[in-house]
């Protein structure tokens, strides 16, 4: 019995070594900045331990930087408004919402790169798949170097033209484990509708995901080309979950699953109905057998789901493993008028007095 005891703190002694050691193993920096950009803020951020960069998705230019923050690569006038991104564990290409749409941003959008805005009936939302390990050099044409596939989302599409649950288009987007599996064919992509700010409306309380296998979506993929909206993509996701958040503005702007934790981190700007905390982070565990399947079911059924007060996540965020995650931190020069990201490392730890997430000197 002594002998499993020693054996079980010195296991345990071992796990907490290693994840303290976890950034330091890999050399990170505390932060990587990337400053002087006109293509619009910030919106999401992930970072390859295989290739040893970072990405980042300046609105309208996707970005691959080195650890010093220096640009190694990048696509200029990607079509429409690119948002939350991450590294697919299946493939290691870069997954990303792409949205083409008549909204205020979107008209902004249009008018930064040139071109004529989109109506409500074409406004269309996109995966984009990138292929990062092609993009070698500053200034490649999303189209011409044919970095980019697309897939549409239709149920977004759908759900915003009908004014569906006030859905304003989708940005999340996530690759989740797919419960009961084995090691083969384990991840599903998982991607979040973005929900209108409305204090007047009943029925736009609830973030919504859609999930997606492989080979659902693989057949679909096209080619980018520039100022068409194809409509290639399956009718219907594999399954479609209601969250009771209460209302946020523009929804799910960063959905992250982390594994360290076996949860779904959702980063939002927080709503202003006076029932709701207002929250600008949520988390969950990552049980689909759970998650409602109607709207009516999940404010029926359950309690807002609770959350917390955090400044930062809903211009990017990405879990590094063993609780560390960069986080972006957006600021605007109003004399230049450029956007600026700072990833910084943080510790997740709920616990904390000033947590939930803690700069790396203020872990302990």
């Amino acid at each position: 019995m002594k002998r499993f005891v020693l054996f079980v703190l010195i296991l345990f002694t071992a796990t907490l070594l290693y994840a303290e050691n976890k950034v330091e193993k890999f050399n990170l920096p505390d932060s990587i900045y990337v400053g002087g950009q006109k293509a619009g803020h910030v919106q999401g951020i992930a970072y390859d331990f295989d290739r040893d960069c970072m990405y980042l998705s300046f609105t309208t230019r996707f970005l691959k930087v080195n650890r010093q923050g220096e640009i190694i690569g990048s696509i200029e006038k990607v079509q429409g408004h690119l948002g939350d991104m991450t590294v697919s564990p299946i493939d290691g290409k870069v997954y990303a919402s792409l949205e083409c749409i008549d909204d205020e941003i979107g008209k902004g959008v249009a008018k930064r790169l040139g071109i004529k805005g989109y109506t409500k009936e074409q406004s269309t939302f996109y995966v984009a798949v990138i292929d990062v390990a092609r993009i070698t050099r500053v200034g490649m044409d999303s189209e011409k170097d044919g970095l980019i596939e697309t897939f549409c989302v239709h149920p977004a599409g759908v759900d915003y033209k009908r004014d569906f649950h006030g859905s304003a288009g989708m940005d999340g987007v996530t690759f989740v484990p797919k419960k009961g599996c084995g090691k083969k064919n384990k991840w599903q992509l998982c991607v979040a509708y973005g929900i209108y700010l409305d204090t007047k409306r009943t029925d736009n309380d609830c973030q919504i995901l859609l999930t997606y296998d492989i080979k659902d979506y693989e057949p679909y993929l096209t080619p980018m080309k520039y100022g068409e909206l194809h409509q290639n993509g399956p009718k219907q996701a594999r399954d479609k979950y209601f969250i009771y958040t209460g209302n946020t503005k523009y929804g799910i702007q960063n959905l992250e699953y982390d594994n360290h934790t076996g949860k779904i981190f959702m980063a939002v700007y927080k709503g202003k109905k006076r029932q709701y905390a207002n929250s600008d982070l949520f988390t969950l565990d990552w049980e689909p057998k759970t998650f409602a399947k109607s709207y009516e079911q999940a404010v029926k059924t359950a309690q807002p789901l609770g959350g917390w007060r955090f400044k930062w996540g809903s211009t990017g965020m990405f879990p590094i493993g063993d609780g560390y995650w960069y986080i972006s931190e957006n600021a605007k020069d109003k004399v230049h008028k450029t956007q600026s990201c700072t990833a910084r490392l943080y510790y997740w730890n709920p616990q904390a007095l000033n947590g939930p997430f803690l700069k790396l000197n203020e872990k302990k």
